[in-house]
């Protein structure tokens, strides 16, 4: 097995998985450590008891919160990361998402870069993973350079009428940005059936865009591929020279097994917790605190988002199967009786019987699926996202053994409860026929600490090596030859996923790391 390579990625996900097949692009000899595995196609893929209930594609990985009570994150370590069960919704942040914004619990601090600064690249990231959409319709939405890629995606007739009462009631309803390879002009030979197995669960069909398919899978089937993939491969320490100046091996436990490789470029890639917990465990002398640590940075302002999913209830049935057609951003930045910013509202998956179980296991323990089913058929699914604020104090810190701790408390409760009474209003002035109308019933789901698919900021970028981790280019302030490219360098995380601004920053920083390799 060859052990040295111009660069070595930790981690497939949506950054790592992204710069992977950029540089294997680019001819560059490329290897990608997973922790996991290839996911497995099985039918248990599209199976909500399995997937929502059982937990079938959880990796064992417990972390401790900050009252050192032990639980079990939604981590998904396999080829692919964490996308492989996310919903492809591909939002580019606004542009004053990365200015200096104040929010009612306080300030989302600016970015030392600008959205112009990442305007190219998301325009690639939305060409690289399929983004279907329609500008011109979201008010909050960015300056483009270009229109979307791929069409947006048709309505259904019950979301077509649910768009046709959100605008008349002044709002604007927007074709959520979605990644998948759909070609619904041509159904038979698209690779997306527009199935309700889309939110939550593996694509069984290779058809969503994840980082396996567009990122990992795209680079290894280039012609003559310099890229090499190793699963299994946990990576337990980055060594440095003496001069603790730069990477000169990365150490691996696969399968029992202890290997070594080494890299012009090492690239930690591992989700926010994680590329913290590796750069934490590879102190030495010279990095006492961890490696790129000077600032005390390292594992500081974990985000994830303030999140809802919200089950909303009525007297009119709900066919549609492929849901996640719908966003609205109006009250993205507040309105007329709320001055700081609110969130964003989105469409999940269609739900089903199995999967409110999932949401809510304690409320309906008793009901029999069937049951739930009957409730789920007259249902409408909606996200509710409002921004988490960085916060120094929380923070992801590892124990000798590795252990995880996420101290962690949320933030803009407020603006959370106020995205939600919006929503409650909206929805009961829409389907009121009459004052003896049944009121609209919500199962509204607070996402706990255990939910980390957003998870971003535990190493941010920026100018100054006192109170930033990486420098612009993604780089450790302290390191020659180490980068972090996940949303780990995130400062503040907005309100929409981060999933396509950290799939642009790894195209972005695949370009500097090409020009440094000559």
């Amino acid at each position: 097995m060859t052990n040295h390579y111009e660069v070595v990625i930790i981690g497939s996900g949506a950054g790592g998985g992204t710069l992977a097949r950029c540089l294997a692009e680019a001819g560059k000899k490329v290897l990608v450590l997973e922790r996991g595995d290839w996911l497995p196609r099985e039918p248990q893929n599209w199976d909500p008891t399995e997937v929502f209930q059982n937990n079938r594609y959880v990796s064992v990985d417990p972390w401790k919160d900050r009252n050192n009570k032990q639980f079990q994150p939604g981590s998904h370590y396999f080829v692919g990361g964490a996308t492989k069960l996310y919903g492809a919704a591909h939002f580019r942040l606004r542009e004053r998402d990365f200015e200096e914004l104040i929010h009612v619990d306080g300030i989302s601090p600016a970015w030392p870069l600008r959205y112009n600064d990442f305007e190219p690249y998301y325009t690639r990231a939305e060409a690289m993973y399929h983004v279907h959409g329609e500008r011109g319709e979201d008010p909050t939405e960015p300056r483009a350079s270009a229109p979307y890629p791929y069409p947006p995606i048709k309505h259904e007739p019950r979301m077509q009428q649910l768009v046709d009462g959100f605008k008349a009631a002044g709002l604007h309803p927007f074709h959520a940005p979605t990644g998948v390879n759909l070609d619904e002009a041509n159904l038979p030979f698209s690779a997306c059936v527009k199935c309700n197995r889309c939110d939550g669960f593996p694509c069984l069909l290779h058809a969503k865009g994840d980082a396996e398919v567009m990122g990992i899978r795209a680079g290894l089937g280039l012609v003559n591929s310099s890229l090499t993939l190793l699963t299994r491969c946990h990576v337990l320490k980055l060594i440095t020279n003496l001069a603790g100046d730069t990477i000169t091996e990365v150490l691996v436990d696969r399968d029992g097994e202890k290997l070594k490789f080494t890299g012009d470029i090492v690239v930690v890639s591992c989700g926010a917790a994680n590329s913290a917990r590796l750069l934490l465990m590879s102190a030495n002398d010279k990095h006492p605190n961890g490696l790129a640590n000077r600032s005390d940075q390292v594992g500081r302002n974990y985000m994830y988002h303030n999140c809802k999913a919200v089950v909303a209830l009525g007297r009119e049935p709900n066919d549609t199967v492929f849901q996640k057609t719908i966003a609205v951003n109006d009250w993205y930045f507040g309105d007329e009786n709320f001055d700081f910013p609110i969130g964003n509202i989105q469409m999940t998956g269609k739900t089903n019987g199995a999967m409110m179980k999932g949401y809510k296991p304690k409320l309906t323990a008793l009901a029999p699926t069937w049951s739930m089913d009957k409730l789920a058929e007259r249902s409408l699914d909606f996200w509710l996202q409002t921004e988490d604020l960085p916060r120094p104090d929380n923070r992801v810190t590892v124990d000798s053994s590795g252990q995880i701790t996420l101290s962690y408390l949320p933030t803009n409760d407020r603006a959370s409860n106020e995205l939600m009474v919006r929503l409650e209003r909206l929805l009961d002035k829409m389907y009121q026929q009459d004052h003896l109308a049944e009121r609209q019933i919500y199962f509204a789901s607070d996402m706990a600490i255990a939910a980390v698919g957003h998870q971003a900021g535990t190493c941010r970028f920026g100018t100054n090596p006192e109170d930033s981790v990486l420098d612009l280019n993604c780089k450790a302030h302290d390191l020659d030859n180490l980068y972090v490219v996940d949303t780990s360098f995130f400062p503040s995380i907005g309100a929409v996923n981060p999933s396509l601004t950290a799939i642009a920053n790894a195209i972005r920083v695949s370009e500097h790391l090409v020009e440094r390799l000559g």
